[in-house]
């Protein structure tokens, strides 16, 4: 652990919890920034900036044909805050409760006719004993279904956040519904706000925040060991994001650079996971990271353009706010757009995106390094490579919420989810955009019984695009929000009720696949009506076409 590259004289654990009073609803609360190993917050009970005047939730024109927000109905559960949703492989969705000193998560299932807006509320078991963190690594594993958990810029073994970068992990059990503690790979003293990744191969790749380390999991039942990888790489890992790449370059790993810069821009890397190592590309055209913070936005890939794809980077750079595109296809970057507001520039340095099914990134901004107001804009990439970017209207608290406090993930809807995490009150929303996939991003199933039984496990299914063509939700370093894998879904003739299978055993995870791949699903003993139905597989929000079949008892 590199600490020599961070620490700033007089820094101690106390002063790097970076905690600040704010008052942003009905009760003032602590705000925890997402700050690198040895930053000192300047101001530690100040409250968040407000940049320009106060004003109502933006609406966006009709003719901006943007999407619509809409809150979650009935009472949310959380005490703190929601952060970090995941798509569970059965189609409902874990949520965090910020450092509670139980480690909660809520998991949210959606009503019986798969709706997410009315979906339930239930706690799942806690996590291990004084494990309890915020800003972390965390994936969906595929082959079992199950979740893990590493790091945590923050720890709240007691219910109070402490800024200590912990090397703690857990390894969630679905069907069990327990947790078990995961130790860290061999002489990380830090995981803290990692970025994390699932390879091709359905390996787990993991960063320490805090060098350039990484490590590959090996995990038998609650059993995790870990295998070093990556070298070469250029800087340390710290507020760095991992875009997975398409099968036609490798399956390879993208990542701009935080602390290797020149005069300009960026430099920018590429994992190979045969090789296990890191190669630089070269400079982004604009610098994108905040240099005080080291900060960074995230990189979405959409197929809308390109023969392999085009990622944007989101900048974090408060002056000129200058986005770079690029192009998968060529390994080449190009300057884009700049969001703005009233003439203020919008930055991403913390904060969410998500690509939408129609291929557009919804992305949420601020006037400024943790500021508020933030709002969000569509990036549209028109089949020529022309981008155009339009705000969307606010949700019900955008206006008191800074970027970094969300999330955006999407769900099998073809929503994209969204919570404010630090804000009081708490809100959940859910976008709908408008538009709809191209037919060749649709996943296709070639094979599947006819006849399924309730209760059955190990039920074989097959087809192609079951991984889509990007990752779906993009954050970095603080929380990965991928949904690249097949979701089973199941809507009976009669009576329109729709029941989730649990897939898992996914045979690739990369994205942008060719040819046949599978998966299995295992079937509620409840919850499935029996008879005909149709099938489809959800991949990144975009559903199949219906495959006939029966469901029996």
């Amino acid at each position: 652990m590199k600490m020599k590259v961070y620490l700033t004289t007089g820094a101690s654990v106390l002063a790097l919890a970076a905690v600040a009073a704010v008052g942003t609803g009905a009760s003032a609360h602590q705000i925890y920034y997402p700050y690198r190993p040895g930053a000192v917050h300047t101001a530690p009970t100040a409250e968040l900036r407000h940049i320009g005047a106060y004003e109502k939730p933006y609406v966006a024109p009709k003719k901006s044909k943007t999407g619509t927000w809409a809150d979650l109905s009935g009472a949310l559960p959380f005490a703190n805050g929601p952060w970090n949703p995941k798509q569970m492989t059965d189609g409902t969705i874990l949520v965090l409760d910020y450092c509670t000193a139980s480690g909660q998560w809520y998991k949210l299932t959606p009503d019986k006719k798969g709706q997410y807006s009315d979906g339930t509320w239930s706690k799942i078991a806690t996590m291990p004993s004084g494990y309890s963190p915020l800003f972390f690594a965390s994936q969906v594993l595929p082959d079992t279904g199950n979740f893990i958990v590493n790091g945590g810029e923050y720890n709240a073994p007691t219910g109070s956040c402490d800024g200590d970068w912990t090397n703690k992990g857990a390894l969630y059990n679905y069907t069990a519904n327990t947790w078990s503690t995961v130790t860290a790979p061999s002489g990380w003293a830090s995981i803290g706000d990692a970025e994390s990744i699932v390879l091709p191969d359905g390996s787990y790749m993991l960063a320490d925040c805090c060098d350039e380390a990484n490590a590959i999991a090996t995990i038998s039942g609650t059993t995790v060991t870990w295998t070093t990888t990556g070298t070469g790489k250029a800087d340390d890992d710290d507020e760095e994001g991992w875009t997975n790449l398409p099968e036609a370059q490798g399956g390879d790993v993208f990542d701009v650079d935080t602390w290797k810069l020149n005069a300009t821009g960026d430099n920018y890397e590429l994992y190979n996971p045969t090789k296990g190592t890191w190669t630089s590309q070269g400079y982004t055209p604009d610098i994108l990271t905040e240099t005080s913070t080291r900060e960074l936005g995230p990189a979405p890939l959409t197929p809308a353009y390109g023969s392999e794809g085009t990622i944007v980077q989101f900048s974090a750079n408060t002056t000129k706010g200058v986005n770079d595109i690029y192009d998968v296809a060529s390994n080449k970057f190009t300057s884009g757009p700049v969001m703005t507001d009233n003439g203020t520039v919008y930055d991403v340095a913390d904060g969410p995106a998500a690509t939408e099914p129609n291929g557009k990134i919804l992305v949420d901004a601020s006037p400024g390094t943790f500021d508020y107001p933030s709002h969000f804009w569509e990036w549209t990439i028109n089949k020529k490579g022309k981008i155009s970017i339009a705000m969307t209207s606010d949700n019900k608290t955008s206006s008191s919420t800074s970027s970094f406090e969300g999330n955006l993930m999407v769900i099998p809807t073809g929503q994209i989810i969204w919570d404010n995490s630090q804000t009081t009150p708490n809100e959940v929303a859910l976008y709908t955009p408008v538009g709809k996939a191209k037919k060749a991003w649709l996943p296709v199933v070639s094979s599947v019984s006819a006849t399924l039984k309730a209760g059955s496990t190990g039920n074989a299914i097959s087809g192609t695009n079951f991984n889509g063509f990007d990752m779906g939700g993009s954050y970095g370093d603080d929380a990965q929000e991928s949904t690249n894998w097949p979701l089973v879904r199941i809507t009976n003739t009669k009576s329109g009720d729709v029941c989730f299978g649990r897939s898992y055993d996914f045979s690739t995870m990369g994205v942008w696949t060719t040819g046949t791949t599978s998966a299995e699903f295992d079937l509620p003993k409840k919850g499935c009506d029996t008879g005909a139905s149709t099938l489809q597989v959800i991949v990144n929000g975009i559903a199949s076409a219906g495959t006939s079949v029966t469901i029996s008892k």
